[in-house]
């Protein structure tokens, strides 16, 4: 497995870090596909349990979704409160009315200190971890979102639940 493609301390994990199977998905929250994918996984991840690990990697895609750097910056300031996995799922689920007036209702709805989570969204405290996602993105060769790696691996399938299952069920030794 690629250094790149390990659990990392700073990681948002879903599932246990010492799950058999690592699934790195690097994602553009305003990216239609991507919101495919998190319906997917959320299931997946439900019926999988501590044997998959989700790791969640920010991918930007500024030139074809301009909210996308706005909603990544929201998901790390709420992080920042342990909050992310929860911000994460609001941003997907509220993908189609995402602007900037979205996220300080977000944060309220999940109960964040408002005023940290808008200075810190305001002020790009979390732009370096952005940034460096997507440069790591870049350097593995992801151009688009989603961006699958499972146990390293390069995925190059379709991000549905179907073909999503079938690969982790592969890499369970299952199938």
């Amino acid at each position: 497995m690629s250094d790149n493609l390990r659990i990392e301390e700073q990681d948002h994990v879903r599932g246990s870090r010492d799950a058999q199977v690592t699934l790195v998905e690097y994602g553009d929250f305003q990216c239609p596909y991507c919101a495919r994918a998190h319906a997917a996984l959320t299931e997946l991840m439900q019926q999988h349990g501590e044997r998959v690990a989700l790791v969640y990697r920010h991918l930007p895609l500024t030139d074809l979704h301009p909210f996308a750097a706005p909603a990544a910056l929201a998901a790390e300031a709420a992080g920042a409160q342990n909050k992310f996995w929860e911000m994460h799922d609001a941003l997907f689920e509220n993908q189609g009315m995402l602007d900037e007036d979205a996220l300080p209702p977000m944060a309220a709805s999940l109960g964040l200190d408002a005023q940290r989570f808008e200075r810190e969204q305001g002020d790009g405290a979390h732009r370096a971890r952005v940034e460096a996602d997507a440069r790591q993105a870049g350097a593995l060769g992801a151009r688009g979102t989603p961006t699958f790696f499972i146990n390293g691996e390069r995925y190059h399938g379709d991000s549905d639940h179907a073909s999503l299952a079938s690969a982790l069920k592969k890499a369970l030794g299952e199938g």
